[in-house]
């Protein structure tokens, strides 16, 4: 994933215009003007670190220096450092909550993520582990890229990503065939379609309407298999990926990832993961500047 310097730093400035309010007013009372620090940024428990390069961006566009110790996708241990930073004093201060919210958050998300994904391929399942978009508001971005650093799938980041026919959509239209035909008349050929079900019936019935993805939705292990097997008899399971979804989380997903499903998304990856423990250490004031 990648956005243009300029769009990212517009993004990260906006985080910290909500934080800041009309101006850091323990900063501007404690901490004289003019003054250089030297801090450190520190990972306090192990973990897969994910939001470097959005860090550093956010650092030296308010003219701080930064230089990371360690990169994207790594796991570290605890007391690691994984930034040092030399500038001013205030701005840094100012700056510190959204930098570490931001860092914390995309590490916390890459860290369950790449458990999730290790306990998928440790016990010899090829399954996707995906997200959805049940992402904090603002966060898409920020939430999905640390997924994919993870070694997760992002599944679609925007709903013009692909055509996902949700239970909603079904029940206004009328039926899951209908809303199947009716987008693929209109829809690009660069654009995947797919269907939630709730029965095995339509996954059948959306199937042999050439839908490229099944989602089962709250399907239990059993109901996938029988799913599946209905397929492969039908000579469809070829000719559709199909996904899992609803009532998985980490505690089960390998009960999930055995039925032989393509794809298994879990909003746990984004909803509920616990941002990891890191810390901005000052370690040095170094002098005033003239």
């Amino acid at each position: 994933m990648f956005l243009p310097k300029k769009v990212l730093e517009e993004k990260l400035r906006r985080f910290l215009e909500e934080d800041l309010g009309q101006g850091d007013v323990t900063t501007a009372i404690t901490i004289p003007k003019d003054l250089i620090v030297e801090a450190t940024v520190v990972a306090k428990e192990p973990g897969t670190i994910a939001g470097l390069e959005e860090t550093l961006v956010f650092l030296e566009s308010f003219g701080l220096k930064a230089e990371a110790k360690v990169v994207d996708r790594v796991e570290v241990k605890p007391h690691v450092v994984l930034l040092w930073v030399t500038g001013d004093a205030r701005t840094l201060l100012s700056l510190e909550r959204t930098l570490l919210n931001l860092l914390s958050r995309m590490s916390g998300i890459a860290t369950m993520t790449r458990r999730v994904v290790r306990k998928v391929r440790e016990a010899g399942y090829a399954t996707r582990v995906a997200c959805t978009r049940k992402v904090a508001p603002g966060l898409a971005y920020f939430d999905k890229k640390a997924v994919m650093v993870g070694g997760g799938d992002v599944h679609r980041l925007h709903l013009d990503d692909m055509v996902l026919i949700k239970d909603n959509h079904i029940t206004i239209v009328g039926d899951a065939e209908g809303a199947v035909r009716k987008a693929r008349e209109h829809v690009s050929f660069s654009k995947k379609i797919e269907v939630e079900v709730s029965s095995l019936e339509d996954a059948i019935k959306v199937a042999e309407d050439k839908a490229d993805i099944i989602m089962l939705d709250n399907f239990t292990p059993d109901q996938i298999i029988k799913t599946l097997k209905a397929l492969e008899r039908k000579n469809l399971r070829g000719k559709v990926m199909v996904e899992a979804s609803g009532g998985i989380s980490e505690k089960n997903i390998l009960e999930f990832a055995a039925t032989g499903v393509d794809i298994v998304s879990l909003s746990e990856l984004t909803q509920s993961t616990r941002a990891l423990n890191i810390s901005l250490e000052v370690v040095k004031v170094e002098k005033q500047k003239k």
